[in-house]
């Protein structure tokens, strides 16, 4: 790795290094008077990323077709944006037991840097280049996320995937700025001045949870990761998550709970195959030759054992 550099400074133009005129006298605030402006601002980011929902679902579009195709979805970010890339990226497989390749994420700075500040390695252009041609291929979308929209191992990420035949997507906050690379999709988040200056891990971070879990979230839908609202393809490891795992029999299909805890034996512990033999009568090993057939679509399968009824 290039040994940091002390001596070259960069003047970052973007909303979220400028000052904020409404917090200029935070400093002398009590301290339920700073969590309440800190909070005032934080109501604002909830509408700046309702604006962009048609270019997320376009993202998450793009998402959805390449898994489908036995391609993967890799997130590339630094500092706050890629740990919280991280983050969803990780609770991908427990919440909707999807495939641990499906979604990828790529830090700056590697592991290290999830839990340490690493000097320099967000500029480190050259890296990002070559994370993505190591790990992605024609096919893949590649979702990088920056608050300035500028941050050089995220660019050239996107740069290189574009070159390697990817789908790209770059979530930023600077809306100002035109994309500094060329992608398929352009999610521009408006969180303006943060309440304070610089500190991208406020309102611009939380922009970025919001949409990269609404992103996530929403391909896991389509992909038929959920039967309703209920995280049918849960991992249930622990003794809690087995309890909801009956819960959800329950809520799904209006039986007791014994009932359940009996469909779940008999499917091996496998909850979409116990629900889709409570909904539609088939036998469980029928059951899981539908799901098999849909790629686990519940709603799908319970057409193919009864046509017309989807539950």
């Amino acid at each position: 790795m290039t040994p940091p550099r002390h001596d070259v400074a960069v003047r970052v133009d973007s909303p979220t290094e400028a000052r904020n005129p409404r917090t200029g006298d935070i400093d002398r605030l009590s301290t339920l008077e700073v969590l309440r402006l800190i909070n005032t601002e934080d109501h604002l980011v909830p509408d700046a990323v309702a604006a962009v929902l048609p270019e997320l679902a376009r993202a998450a579009d793009l998402a959805v077709v390449a898994l489908r195709a036995g391609g993967r979805v890799h997130y590339v970010g630094a500092g706050t944006s890629g740990r919280l890339a991280t983050l969803d990226a990780a609770e991908l497989v427990p919440t909707f037991n999807s495939p641990p390749d499906w979604f990828v994420a790529h830090h700056a700075g590697g592991r290290e840097a999830l839990v340490h500040a690493v000097e320099d390695v967000e500029d480190q252009a050259t890296s990002g280049a070559a994370e993505i041609r190591q790990h992605a291929a024609p096919g893949d979308v590649v979702l990088g996320v920056t608050a300035s929209g500028r941050t050089p191992f995220v660019l050239a990420a996107l740069a290189e995937a574009r070159l390697l035949g990817a789908s790209t997507v770059l979530v930023s906050n600077n809306p100002s700025a035109p994309a500094p690379v060329d992608v398929d999709v352009l999610i521009a988040v408006d969180t303006g001045p943060e309440a304070i200056a610089g500190s991208t891990r406020m309102k611009a971070g939380s922009s970025q949870k919001l949409v990269l879990t609404s992103f996530s979230t929403a391909v896991m839908v389509r992909l038929g990761r959920t039967y309703s609202n209920l995280m049918v393809s849960m991992r249930a490891t622990n003794a809690k998550l087995r309890g909801r795992t009956v819960r959800i029999l329950r809520e799904a299909t209006g039986l007791p709970e014994h009932e359940c805890t009996t469909a779940l034996t008999d499917a091996g512990g496998d909850l979409k195959v116990a629900l889709v033999h409570l909904l539609s009568g088939a036998p469980a090993a029928q059951a899981a030759e539908a799901l098999e057939i849909t790629q686990g679509h519940v709603r799908q399968a319970l057409s193919r054992l009864s046509p017309g009824a989807t539950g």
